[in-house]
């Protein structure tokens, strides 16, 4: 799964050569409105995150993509799945987050779908830990098929569970 093709996307494994798209999409302070950190502020933070994501590939056999459209180079956006321990269960956690230039068509539904489906394969729980206030999120995993489940403390905020 470590290129996965969508309608307009390939989801492809992230790679060392990622780290200027992590840094400009997760230091964009629009990027981390409802993330409770805030944006990543140097280039080092970036770097840690991606590290951690490569070892989810070399460790797990599964981590988040980078999103391209199809034919392009250019990043849009990251997402994917990662295994996680939420709420004490362990679980693949749904993320995706896109440049802005990206937003409002429709890229984190299609790459959240195209997780889904994986997930599904690996006949393993797929979660969405999404902040109470984060609208925007909360209707991508709506509209890909998710329901929230419950309420929990996640990263010392309420979060909402959405599952599969």
């Amino acid at each position: 799964m470590e290129v996965v093709r969508t309608a307009r996307m390939v989801l492809s494994r992230v790679t060392a050569d990622d780290l200027d798209a992590v840094h400009e999409i997760h230091s964009d302070p629009r990027t981390s409105v409802y993330h409770p950190g805030g944006p990543v502020t140097d280039l080092e933070s970036s770097r840690a995150m991606l590290d951690l994501w490569l070892a989810d590939w070399e460790e797990r056999g599964l981590g988040y993509w980078a999103a391209r459209r199809a034919g392009q180079s250019h990043v849009l956006g990251f997402g994917g799945l990662r295994r996680a321990v939420v709420d004490r269960q362990e679980v693949f956690n749904l993320y995706y987050r896109f440049r802005p230039s990206a937003w409002g068509q429709g890229y984190a539904l299609e790459l959240a779908r195209a997780a889904l489906r994986v997930g599904k394969a690996l006949d393993g729980p797929v979660v969405a830990v999404i902040r109470e206030v984060n609208e925007p999120s909360r209707k991508v995993a709506e509209k890909a098929g998710m329901h929230k489940d419950r309420t929990i403390p996640y990263g010392g905020v309420p979060s909402d569970v959405y599952v599969a």
